[in-house]
């Protein structure tokens, strides 16, 4: 099920807050939201629902396992995360494992050993879940919180659906207090409302109609593109990664609110970075703090000299593309972004710093992250290869930009760049305005109510709403 579906705004939702708020036991309103979210999951997928619970189910039991027997914890945890990681990667990496083995044998073993790829279907949100899972493990063998004895409660953290397919990424030691204790106030509903139907506005009216552009031209034979056409593409699809992700964030964060739960931000208007170490910083915040902390810090960090701070990062980056995707277009784009790190961390970075003509900054900035999402958006490392070398070698190509575009794209985009950190910046306090929990005027309602309108006249009409994390 989605955020962005009738059957989610206009039963599911309501179904589940009427519940919820008829329950005064904080018990019966945790059941409710968890068997809210078995529900939710279940509905595109109930066969995957039974995966969800064995990986529930063997995380409470290793977390009691560290927790009991303090001596083999480590023994413990280097077990349920090698579980954990071997479901993963049997769900989400086995046919690109198998793919790799193939070629590798047949160079260098004439063939006569190959692996058969397997008709798998990757379970929606199993990276998300799988990372949620693997924090609380590790949070407990390090002690930084108590062992949590409740199963439902475990349960209710890695199955929560507000961030269950989608992220933020949540990390026990935020949320383990509110699952337990949490207060909802009309206050805290009206600013979820707020989040939600700004999250939703961005996901349904612009990062849609971006998708379509951008889904048009990448059907089309992609060696009959012309350099204007790719880059269309490119930018297209830069503001709809952007908005259909932090769209859905915000939706999560909107929605957690509403139930008393708190999640960190997800996005801080990352194309408004002067670096890509910047970059990195406001970019789906949760997987960067994630890696840092379970990943990065572990590895040694920047403690143990500048080659070892080096392979750290490129260890991270290569985990963070291999995290997004099963193909070597996401290895590289994660490798392309660790090398630019790298190249920060010397004399390029101080260079940054120095340079006062910023704007230059910004634009060396969304050039690489320009070209790094044509590598995420390719089918293939092939595809990608092809489109970027089309983008600096000028080609005409066969299909005329006009096809992909008109007036009312070209009108969205241009909103769509203004919108995407310019105009926050330019008019501090509607930025101030937009994150305000306290204050929630006439003006906020008719604009929200004039949002949820239009969305749903969008869903009414229009069956087109692409679901960009399959995979994830």
């Amino acid at each position: 099920m989605l955020f962005s579906s009738l059957v989610f705004l206009w039963y599911f939702l309501p179904a589940v807050f009427l519940l919820y708020f008829i329950t005064k036991s904080h018990t019966f309103r945790n059941g409710v939201l968890l068997a809210a979210s078995i529900v939710f999951y279940a509905w595109g997928e109930p066969k995957y629902v039974l995966l969800m619970l064995l990986s529930i189910g063997i995380n409470y039991g290793f977390g009691r396992l560290i927790a009991a027997r303090r001596t083999l914890g480590r023994g413990f945890l280097i077990i349920c995360a090698a579980v954990n990681l071997a479901l993963l990667g049997y769900f989400k990496y086995f046919n690109f494992a198998a793919d790799t083995w193939n070629h590798v044998s047949a160079s260098l073993l004439g063939g006569r050993i190959q692996l058969t790829p397997r008709e798998i279907a990757l379970p929606i949100g199993i990276s998300f879940y799988t990372f949620q899972a693997l924090s609380y493990v590790v949070d407990v063998y390090r002690g930084t919180i108590k062992v949590q004895k409740n199963p439902f409660h475990l349960a209710l953290y890695i199955s929560f659906f507000p961030q269950l397919i989608a992220g933020p990424i949540v990390k026990y030691h935020d949320v383990c207090e509110q699952i337990e204790h949490r207060s909802c106030s009309a206050g805290r509903m009206a600013y979820g409302i707020k989040r939600f139907s700004y999250g939703l506005a961005k996901k349904m009216l612009f990062a849609n109609t971006f998708a379509a552009s951008v889904d048009s031209i990448m059907s089309k034979p992609l060696d009959g593109l012309g350099t204007g056409t790719i880059w269309v593409m490119a930018v297209f699809y830069t503001l709809q990664i952007y908005f259909d992700f932090s769209g859905y964030s915000d939706m999560a964060i909107g929605l957690g609110q509403m139930f008393g739960f708190d999640f960190m931000e997800n996005f801080n208007y990352p194309y408004l970075s002067a670096s890509i170490k910047e970059f990195w910083r406001r970019w789906h915040i949760s997987l960067s703090t994630w890696f840092k902390e379970y990943l990065y810090i572990p590895l040694g960090g920047n403690r143990k000299g500048q080659k070892r701070t080096c392979l750290n990062l490129m260890i991270v980056f290569f985990a963070t593309g291999l995290w997004h995707g099963a193909g070597a277009n996401f290895i590289l784009w994660g490798l392309y972004y660790g090398v630019f790190l790298i190249l920060e961390r010397g004399i390029f970075g101080k260079l940054l710093e120095k340079n006062r003509l910023r704007i230059l900054n910004h634009l060396y900035v969304m050039m690489i992250v320009i070209i790094g999402w044509v590598l995420f958006r390719a089918e293939t490392l092939a595809d990608a290869l092809l489109l970027i070398r089309r983008m600096f070698c000028p080609y005409q190509g066969f299909y005329p930009i006009r096809l992909f575009v008109n007036r009312k794209v070209l009108f969205m985009a241009a909103c769509g760049i203004v919108m995407s950190g310019i105009l926050q910046t330019c008019v501090p306090k509607l930025k101030q305005h937009l994150f305000d929990r306290e204050r929630i005027g006439a003006a906020d309602v008719g604009i929200m109510a004039i949002l949820m309108f239009l969305c749903t006249m969008y869903l009414v009409n229009n069956t087109y709403n692409p679901f960009i994390y399959f995979r994830f």
